[in-house]
């Protein structure tokens, strides 16, 4: 017959009642079978199955690859104006490009932007199907022009098929069911990023850089600029793009607007610009 041992402890609970607590000897136990690990979905940022550190490694993971140069979007393509800005000698150096593109994140189409995005990220956060129509067709109809439309709206939808067939979520196919019109590449980043469970600040901040960077390198490329110029620029920039971010998480979507008129007037004229390397 088997025998078993018991060691009695004396606790004193929460009541302040002194109890006894038994334990079984680690005779009664016998050896202890192996877990099977846990599998999880690798698409699952769910706090409640992923720690903290892997959720932080896969919003970085994949910020950096749907904002980086490499997403295939054709951003490289598009200088949001700038290029006019460069012909009419509004932009002559590093100095007035950091100036020019300050306005454009603070006051301009950087900001109205950032605005479409933290509210596409909340709707889907909320499962607010109306609100989510609501801002997608504001965003694409809140555009100067015929290219910014054209930059906005292209991009948005490449950037919905790229991660739509490499990172799938079910937000993606929730969007295409409430909106089938154009979209403009905020709201569509703004969808992935809530779909993967990446918070909206962090998500946003990421999504103003690769926005200031892309407009950097069009610059570089046409004032022309050394890289390294480029990069003080883009240093110097980091506190409009926080300002930026902060002033957008505050903003109501009724009150999203522009004030940087003469990057809207670049964008159109852009459109009739006889040499051209950008497509706006």
């Amino acid at each position: 017959m088997a025998t078993f041992t018991m060691t009695t402890i004396m606790a004193k609970g929460r009541s302040g009642v002194i109890r006894p607590l038994l334990r079984s000897s680690p005779r009664k136990r016998g050896p202890r079978k192996p877990r099977t690990p846990r599998r999880y979905d690798e698409n699952c940022l769910d706090s409640r199955v992923r720690g903290n550190e892997w959720i932080e490694h896969a919003a970085l993971y994949r910020l950096m690859a749907w904002l980086s140069p490499a997403y295939p979007v054709g951003a490289f393509s598009y200088s949001g104006g700038i290029e006019w800005a460069v012909e009419a000698g509004d932009i002559k150096d590093a100095e007035m490009l950091r100036r020019w593109l300050a306005v454009m994140l603070g006051e301009g189409g950087g900001f109205c932007d950032a605005v479409f995005f933290v509210h596409a990220h909340r709707a889907i956060a909320a499962a607010d199907d109306a609100a989510l129509s609501a801002v997608a067709e504001l965003a694409a109809a809140f555009v100067p022009s015929k290219e910014r439309f054209l930059e906005t709206t292209a991009q948005g939808r490449a950037f919905l098929e790229a991660t739509g067939a490499a990172w799938p979520c079910p937000a993606l196919a929730r969007f295409a069911a409430v909106w089938s019109g154009p979209v403009a590449l905020p709201v569509a980043v703004a969808i992935a990023c809530a779909g993967h469970g990446i918070a909206g600040e962090t998500a946003l901040n990421a999504f103003l850089h690769a926005l200031a960077a892309n407009w950097i390198s069009a610059g570089v490329r046409l004032i022309p600029l050394g890289q390294t110029d480029g990069q003080r620029v883009l240093a110097a920039l980091e506190g409009a793009v926080a300002a930026a971010a902060a002033r957008a998480l505050a903003t109501p979507l009724e009150e999203v607007g522009s004030a940087a008129l003469r990057a809207d007037l670049a964008s159109m004229r852009h459109e009739t610009q006889y040499t051209r390397l950008f497509r706006s």
